[in-house]
C-alpha cells in the first residue's frame, strides 16, 4: 500500500507490550515521503479524545471531519509514535490538517528536547 506523510490509516499495532497504545486504530504518517526503500513508516496513533488530555504537550487534537475520516474527537498521542511495517496498514481514513501535521512536528521536538526548530 501506498501510504503518504499526513495520510490516517487504520493500523493493527499488536501485539505490544505494558503501556503500549494497543489494538487496531488509526495512526497518522509522519515519515518523509522521500524515505522508500524500507517498506517501513513512522506513525502516530490515534486515540479518543479525553478533555484532561488539555495541556500535555504530546496529545494533539484532531477534530472529526470528512477529510480526516475519523468520527470522534481524538488525539495524536505522539508520545506512543513508533515504526510500523507498511504491511499493518488495513486501509487509508483520510488526511489531516497541514496545521495538525506541523504540531505534531512541533511535539515530536519538544518530546526530545530539541529546540532548534522551536
Amino acid at each position: 500500500m501506498n501510504i503518504r506523510r499526513g495520510e490516517i490509516c487504520l493500523v493493527n499495532l499488536d501485539p505490544t507490550l505494558g503501556a503500549e497504545i494497543k489494538k487496531t486504530r488509526p495512526t497518522i504518517i509522519i515519515s518523509s515521503n522521500a524515505l522508500g526503500k524500507l517498506p517501513l513508516k513512522l506513525v502516530v496513533p490515534v486515540t479518543d479524545w479525553k478533555e484532561y488530555f488539555t495541556g500535555n504537550l504530546w496529545h494533539i487534537y484532531i477534530e472529526p471531519t470528512i477529510t480526516t475520516g475519523l468520527k470522534k474527537k481524538s488525539t495524536a498521542d505522539v508520545l506512543q509514535m513508533r515504526s510500523i511495517d507498511t504491511r499493518r496498514c488495513i486501509y487509508k481514513l483520510g488526511v489531516v490538517p497541514d496545521i495538525t501535521l506541523r504540531d505534531i512536528t512541533i511535539a515530536i521536538a519538544n518530546l526530545i528536547e530539541y529546540e532548534e526548530i522551536l
